[in-house]
């Protein structure tokens, strides 16, 4: 099961938990009033949940040692559409130039037009997400998680202080990262993401 939380407005280093004091960890109910929802699943049983048609960011527990074989990941790809998964991404100090550069820009508040989809294969890391208040949920992700985040929803990466992790990211057809740096209130992913929220789970997002 993963972990979620809301941050601190601490300044220091983004790769440190940033709990509050007192801890206030983030309940699985809790992220599904803002239609995040969690599951582990069992590669040998999979069920259609209903609860697919509500999702507005997935979890799933997948067999990160054998993703190319994996037929878990093989049928939520069929099922989500998602036609390209050979990009993988290796983030640590000894295989990325300008590595601090990289992470600024994962760190940098922003949207995307698509849905984020990534794998973690090794190492961990955070996903940081806003919720309705506006407030940081911070989301830690292991080897074998698999989350995606959908257009419009403002966000955040960074890893954590072991310093390296190894995404897979997919993609439906040709990739594009393409990220929006906050404000984008008027950016169509952003409406779309807001209007979808409010209808299917009630819930109004007020701009910020």
């Amino acid at each position: 099961m993963t972990s979620a939380w809301l941050m601190d407005d601490s300044n220091e280093d983004p790769r440190l938990p940033h709990h509050l004091n007192p801890n206030q960890f983030v309940s699985l109910d809790q992220l599904a009033e803002l239609g995040i929802l969690y599951w582990k699943l069992n590669s040998d049983v999979y069920e259609n949940d209903e609860e697919l048609t509500k999702i507005r960011i997935l979890y799933w527990k997948l067999n990160s040692d054998v993703y190319e074989n994996d037929e878990e990941l093989t049928k939520i790809r069929k099922t989500r559409g998602y036609n390209y998964m050979v990009d993988l991404l290796d983030l640590c100090p000894e295989k990325v130039e300008n590595y601090a550069e990289k992470l600024k820009n994962f760190y940098t508040e922003h949207i995307h037009q698509d849905e984020e989809i990534r794998y973690c294969l090794e190492g961990s890391g955070y996903f940081d997400v806003r919720d309705k208040d506006d407030r940081w949920i911070r989301i830690l992700i292991k080897a074998g998680d698999l989350i995606i985040l959908p257009a419009g929803i403002y966000h955040r990466f960074t890893l954590d202080t072991s310093n390296y992790v190894k995404l897979m990211r997919l993609f439906k057809g040709e990739p594009v990262w393409t990220p929006y740096n906050r404000p984008q209130e008027e950016h169509p992913a952003r409406k779309e993401y807001i209007k979808g929220l409010t209808e299917k789970i009630g819930i109004s997002l007020a701009a910020h």
